[in-house]
């Protein structure tokens, strides 16, 4: 059996700013290209004929001629893939016996369906009809962002919205699930972005997450070139706080960098975005998927290794550099074609030497060797019983008072303007000037989407709620 892998990407201007990517595992046999996804009562295997139905994903598709079999199965599929054959219509009406994946047929979960202003309202509570759209803020590859209103309180919200048709396959689902529920453990920790509630109409999730005004590091870095080491130990120890929070939940975070790091009005930061996340690792727990921005990556990801934490110390070193040099420890910008590509990119990653600009204090250039040791196991912050304590006590940090820290009472180095009631000055102005609108609805498109699988996606954070009644 040959294990493959596809990918999905975004192509972004830069390669250093492109946006995160994941890629997808498929398994070849006899000429099958199965890939891993979950499945109702109605899917049936085509190797033992009985139901393909569970937790998580119990079954395996083929990308090619769509045959379903039990995980289990598919090894002993005797069948040549009918990729070229054509029996089959597309257009051809599914019946409930027929051996077809669930998305293809019509869902049944109709209860509670009410009108509403996009699409068809199918969550109990809040809806999209509660909410002022002020402006969008922001725009992924899977994702629009809003700057909402909440109308009973005025309360000033951002608003993911992520259509359905993009999240195609199980993959994609668990990656919008995975996002909610950390989302959800998010709100208990001061710099992280918390999560208000969640809502879907047949076309489209919404997610409503808390509003932060400051601009992130990326718009401020590209107006300041560098900052003073003082700024960057701040930053730095407040997403340490951010991460260890995260790993002692079993969580990998996996998409540090500039664009998701926030500033608050006052200054502090929130990290945010995170559809990248691993959940469930226990301690020596390791992952294997071959994701993030490219710039960001950890050489034990390029290599093909398992990992765990280990990779979001890597991609906080990536940062710090980033913020005390002005560029990226990798930059390799230069008039040979050969060496702007992502490959080349990897390769320097993987061998060449990190060198640390002069101008960085004896403390600087340590804690940033620390951080980028190309050895997860020699790296600052990767000990199994000591990690974080490290981190806190090692010698750039020193200075750091952690309590006083994580209680947010250590003033940050700088506040952000806020200009207007919204702070949009701090927002990318080709985002700001979109139209608020949402695209009108495709019927035939909502057609083709099977709502059970995005069942129990509403939510509605129960200590949000109780601060706004205090209002």
């Amino acid at each position: 059996m040959l294990l493959l892998y596809t990918f999905l990407v975004s192509s972004l201007e830069s390669i250093y700013r492109r946006g995160a990517r994941r890629w997808r595992k498929l398994y070849r046999v006899n000429g099958h290209l199965f890939q891993a996804k979950r499945f109702n009562r109605r899917a049936y295997c085509g190797q033992c004929s009985e139901r393909i139905w569970g937790l998580a994903r119990q079954g395996y598709k083929c990308i090619n001629c769509k045959l379903l079999v039990h995980k289990r199965c598919h090894i002993l599929v005797p069948l040549t893939c009918k990729r070229h054959m054509d029996s089959v219509m597309p257009s051809q009406e599914p019946r409930l016996d027929d051996k077809n994946d669930e998305a293809d047929l019509p869902s049944e979960d109709t209860d509670g369906i009410i009108d509403g202003m996009d699409g068809i309202k199918i969550s109990q509570g809040l809806g999209l009809q509660d909410f002022d759209l002020i402006r969008v803020i922001g725009r992924g590859s899977y994702a629009k962002v809003l700057l909402v209103r909440l109308k009973k309180n005025d309360q000033i919200y951002a608003m993911k919205v992520v259509k359905k048709e993009l999240v195609h396959d199980d993959e994609d689902i668990d990656w919008v699930q995975t996002e909610k529920h950390v989302f959800e453990q998010a709100s208990s920790n001061p710099f992280l972005v918390g999560l208000h509630s969640c809502f879907q109409t047949t076309s489209r999730l919404f997610l409503v997450i808390e509003y932060v005004n400051g601009g992130d590091l990326m718009f401020h870095m590209q107006r300041q070139r560098k900052l003073p080491e003082e700024h960057a130990r701040f930053y730095a120890a407040e997403i340490c706080i951010a991460l260890n929070f995260l790993h002692e939940r079993g969580i990998i975070y996996r998409d540090l960098k500039l664009d998701n790091v926030l500033l608050d009005a006052e200054g502090h930061i929130k990290l945010t975005d995170y559809g990248m996340c691993k959940e469930g690792l226990g301690p020596g727990d390791t992952t294997s998927t071959f994701c993030g921005t490219p710039n960001y990556i950890a050489p034990e990801i390029l290599r093909g290794e398992e990992y765990g934490f280990s990779v979001d110390w890597w991609a906080l070193g990536v940062l710090m550099f980033e913020m005390m040099a002005g560029r990226s420890p990798f930059d390799i910008i230069t008039d040979n074609p050969d060496m702007n590509t992502e490959d080349y990119l990897f390769q320097v990653i993987l061998e060449k030497p990190i060198r640390i600009p002069r101008f960085l204090s004896v403390k600087a250039s340590h804690v940033l060797k620390g951080f980028l040791n190309k050895d997860p196991k020699e790296r600052l912050g990767c000990q199994p019983q000591t990690g974080f304590a490290d981190i806190k006590s090692h010698t750039f940090f020193r200075s750091i008072d952690w309590d006083l820290l994580e209680k947010k009472q250590t003033p940050p180095p700088f506040q952000p303007q806020i200009t207007d009631d919204y702070g949009l000055d701090n927002f990318d102005t080709q985002f700001t000037s979109e139209p608020v609108q949402l695209t009108p609805d495709d019927e035939d498109i909502i057609k083709r989407i099977d709502q059970s699988e995005f069942e129990g996606f509403e939510y509605i954070n129960p200590l949000l709620l109780s601060a706004e009644e205090t209002v």
